[in-house]
């Protein structure tokens, strides 16, 4: 396996779709109008050199390396700027050229440290590499001049250092965070000779506005910029293209090794969904692979009390099995479960709804998507015919306006996110409804046109109050709406929305929300050209979740915003799989493909392929499970990859189900807080030492690639099989493709999907069959799956979490960009450098009513719980409102959040809970008795205890 190169054209690729011809260097060319001369060069194979020109960024003509001749032209221009014109004839390399070069290399050198042989890039040095292609042998200039060589090095960031000594100011990292990233967070300090780049007020680049995303490193030409891993590990000597496993965004990195040991991850520039970019998580957080917390060795206990004991995988496996085995017989084969993972691949969450399907004889299945994004399941199938978003990442750059409501991308997604803000320096117009002010609402270069910070719990008002606008001032597309919807069911919600309580005045006492604001924003939807609706969990995890994803997908269908690239709704998924363990069966009613479980001929091709009876009838949610297991009617699951006690609500409740059971199996890579109350645990596997597929929040499925043996021994996909066997149920694969050829040949949806396509084409979007071999990119062209599109009835329920002289503050909770889901990952990486707690964000007025200072403890209360934490004061949320962050354990922000979910889905109401605040002394009693005992559940017996 060799290390993957990348062609460097230097610049970006033409746009335009007539040709140009031209010769260089006596050769006849044809490209498209608006290459530049380096460009064209390269595509027939001619390499010019260069140094300030990437095709990761615009050209910029600066190094003056990349001079040609033109024909009929004075001077030597920089082929990076120089479009080609029809008869161009170029010559790339002559006397002249050569002197030039030379000259203007010799410059560069004779201010640079002559460190090659132990400096961290040698032999991947652009600098390098370039002196040696224009010949140069020598410097006329020496060494004794002025020179930079005693800059300070900044090793404030904990993944990589700038070493300003060995700065060329070649303003390509200047230019990759503005271009790219969009943060605009360096510069270049001072003039002439004194020129540097500098991070934020000249400041560490810690300390600055610098959010780690990689794009700087990545395009530095020297060793300026360079990864710490490098500088400890080495160049790497082989890599594989694989797929990140954080966030729903699904980047494509390249791993690259140094036999099985990891050196650095570096974004693909032909992945489909991040085009070579990346956030601080995927590049820079894939520490917690090799993390002494890591679990490599199964463990079981007779009690969770008792300290775990290390064993055999067949003494684990035989336990688990025997277990479960015994709950079925005394309690009935429905007195066990199962909970997929989010965060395994399709082909392992798969498996495991398939064990619990075939193998426990139920439908006992959920998955992590109930708790997030199971109101979009629901709202779009019921809408469009299909339960997923509708739009590829591309459709960003064909649209005019984008509606963000209840997602937060440059923190959630900030690959997606960084596409917004570049699409909107372009142009495109700005609404957020959120009740928080997120970074999109004001950050370098980008302000929203409208920002609705309504009261938690009013989306769905809100929205009404738009489509009123919307239909009273005769801004429907009535003939999108005649064409492709049920005209009849328009009809009915249009006299729904067009009722004066639905008003934007009238909705204006509801969510706080200035009628003039709703109103301009209704119209710039409706009238700004293409318009895509974003939303993320604050949309869905509410009591009407599934309401809100109905109210979205009648606003798209009403304005005509669907079927067609640069509009459309997009669910911006949170966890790497979320989709894909949705699209693989993990719901209790629905098989893979979305299809029920009571459909007979469905369920028909499972038990001839499967060989056993499935059962009919739908089986428990996790909240069902948990409450039946409260009840004595559940007493075992077996848990992959998800942490329910830190990640669901109602963390009380959660632990009293899990108390209650007989048999937990947790199988994971830390004993997470869930294992507290496990009796088995079976060592997981990472990203990195399995193959196998993840689908992204664009539907598209892409490869994982094995790049080193697994740690604990095996993939996940091989523990749910052992576990299988020794349940009576023995599933045969050789293979992770094997598992997607099964699901390709059960799978309607999935039917032209395999490991060999997807190494063929690097991605496919479903659905992919013999109409779409391909994939679908953008999904509703011409008609909806379902035949016609669905209007339903959105009427605002206010929920039952109101606030009151006892809590009289709303706690909404979100992500913030360091950190993943639960933070079992990126809290054992050096991610803990930006956010090492999670905080209280609150109001400066209602922080002053409660004499609370930043910074201070304070006691986060509801009618559920209560928690302690420190306080932000800042004026990002308004009055009424205090937002925390939920990656850390020993906050338990669940611990308050309530029962309260959603009435289609049980998606619990996670972004509306009524609370106090007030000044506390430090963590709470609660706080302390639970790191006791989570202390205590994950003691685990030494080689010597366990022998005696």
């Amino acid at each position: 396996m060799a290390l993957i190169k990348e062609v460097d054209y230097g610049t970006p690729a033409a746009q335009s779709q007539k040709s140009v011809a031209l010769t260089i260097d006596g050769v006849s060319v044809s490209v498209l109008e608006g290459t530049s001369i380096m460009r064209a060069a390269m595509e027939m194979g001619t390499e010019i050199p260069k140094l300030c020109a990437t095709d990761m960024l615009q050209s910029f003509g600066s190094c003056r390396l990349c001079l040609v001749e033109i024909e009929g032209r004075n001077g030597t221009p920089a082929s990076c700027t120089t479009p080609v014109a029809p008869g161009m004839v170029v010559k790339t390399q002559t006397p002249r050229l050569k002197a030039l070069r030379k000259g203007v290399m010799e410059l560069y050198i004779s201010d640079h440290p002559l460190d090659c042989l132990t400096c961290a890039a040698n032999g991947d040095c652009e600098l390098q590499t370039q002196a040696g292609a224009v010949g140069l042998r020598e410097v006329r200039y020496g060494y004794d001049g002025a020179n930079h060589f005693d800059e300070v090095k900044d090793q404030s960031n904990p993944y990589f250092t700038y070493d300003p000594a060995k700065c060329i100011v070649c303003n390509r990292c200047v230019r990759a965070c503005e271009e790219v990233q969009g943060t605009f967070a360096l510069t270049i300090d001072g003039r002439g000779f004194e020129s540097r780049v500098a991070a934020g007020q000249d400041e560490p680049f810690l300390e600055s506005e610098c959010v780690s995303c990689g794009a700087c490193v990545q395009a530095c030409p020297t060793a300026t910029l360079t990864e710490k891993s490098v500088i400890a590990i080495g160049l790497p000597e082989h890599s594989a293209v694989t797929t990140c496993a954080y966030c729903g965004v699904g980047c494509t990195f390249k791993a690259e090794m140094r036999g099985e040991e990891l050196v650095r991850m570096v974004p693909y520039k032909d992945g489909k969904a991040n085009h070579g970019h990346s956030c601080v998580k995927g590049r820079f957080a894939w520490g917690y692979a090799a993390h002494r917390d890591r679990i490599l060795k199964p463990m079981i206990r007779a009690s969770i009390s008792e300290p775990w004991r290390e064993v055999s995988w067949e003494e684990a496996i035989g336990y688990a099995a025997s277990e479960f085995k015994r709950i079925q017989a005394a309690y009935g084969k429905r007195s066990i479960g199962g909970i997929t993972s989010s965060r395994c691949t399709n082909e392992e969450t798969y498996l495991v709804q398939k064990l619990i399907r075939g193998g426990f004889g139920n439908n006992n299945v959920d998955t992590c998507a109930r708790v997030c994004h199971s109101p979009t399941g629901y709202g779009l199938k019921t809408a469009f015919g299909t339960s997923a978003g509708t739009q590829d990442f591309d459709s960003i750059d064909d649209m005019d306006v984008m509606l963000l409501i209840g997602v937060n991308p440059t923190d959630g997604h900030p690959v997606v996110g960084s596409h917004m803000k570049k699409r909107l320096r372009e142009g495109a117009k700005l609404i957020v409804i959120d009740p928080r002010r997120i970074d999109l609402v004001r950050t370098p270069h980008i302000e929203a046109d409208y920002h609705l910070a309504l009261k938690p719990g009013s989306n769905v008002a809100v929205l009404t109050a738009l489509a009123h606008v919307i239909v009273t001032e005769g801004l429907v597309n009535e003939a999108f709406v005649r064409e492709r919807c049920d005209w009849s069911e328009f009809q009915d919600w249009a006299a729904f929305v067009s009722e004066p309580r639905n008003s934007p005045e009238e909705i204006e006492k509801i969510s706080g929300v200035p009628a003039d604001l709703i109103r301009g924003a209704a119209r710039l939807y409706a009238t700004g050209g293409n318009a895509a609706i974003f939303y993320g969990l604050g949309v869905t995890e509410h009591s009407q979740g599934s309401t809100t994803v109905l109210a979205i997908a009648n606003l798209a269908m009403a304005t005509g915003n669907l079927g067609r690239p640069g509009v459309g709704v997009n669910p911006l998924r949170g966890q790497n799989n979320v989709q894909g363990a949705c699209d693989m069966g993990s719901f209790p009613h629905e098989f893979a493909g979305y299809r029920h479980v009571s459909d007979d001929a469905t369920r028909e091709v499972y038990e001839s392929l499967w060989g056993v009876e499935i059962d009919h009838e739908p089986g428990l949610r996790i909240p069902n499970m948990l409450d039946a297991a409260v009840e004595g009617a559940f007493r075992g699951i077996y848990i992959q990859g998800e942490d329910i006690l830190q990640s669901d609500p109602d963390t009380h409740h959660v632990a009293a189900g899990l108390k209650a059971m007989e048999c937990v199996v947790v199988q994971d890579l830390f004993l997470n807080e869930t294992a507290n109350y496990a009796r088995v645990f079976l060592p997981g596997s990472t990203f990195l030492e399995k193959d196998g597929t993840f689908t992204n929040a664009e539907r598209r499925i892409q490869r994982v690639r094995k790049v080193m043996s697994p740690k604990n021994g095996y993939g996940d996909w091989e523990i749910t099989l052992l576990l299988a066997k020794a349940m009576g149920f023995d599933m045969h694969y050789a293979h992770p493709s094997e598992i997607m050829d099964e699901v390709a040949r059960t799978t309607p949806s999935f039917a032209g999907v395999s490991f060999a396509r997807l190494d063929e084409l690097g991605s496919i979007q479903w659905p992919c069959n013999a109409a779409a071999p391909e994939g679908t990119p953008v999904m509703h062209i011409g008609h909806f799956a379902a035949g016609k599109g669905k209007f339903v009835i959105t009427e605002y329920v206010a929920t039952d979490e109101r606030t009151g002289p006892r809590f009289p503050l709303l706690l909404t909770t979100g992500r913030i960009l360091s950190h993943y889901n639960v933070g079992a990952q990126t809290r054992r990486t050096a991610n803990v450098a930006w956010h090492p707690e999670d905080r209280l964000e609150i109001h400066p007025h209602d922080a002053e009513l409660r004499g609370i200072n930043d910074g201070e403890w304070v006691k986060l209360h509801s009618r559920a719980g209560e928690t302690t934490l420190r306080a932000l004061i800042t004026d990002r949320v308004a009055p009424g409102v205090v937002y925390t962050t939920f990656h850390h354990p020993v906050t338990q922000a669940n611990v308050v959040t309530t029962e309260f979910s959603d009435w289609a889905t049980n998606c619990p109401e996670f972004k509306v809970t009524a609370v106090q605040v007030s000044r506390s002394n430090g963590p709470s009693e609660w706080q302390e008795s639970y790191r006791k005992q989570a202390e205590q559940s994950r003691r685990i017996l030494t080689n010597i205890e366990a022998a005696e």
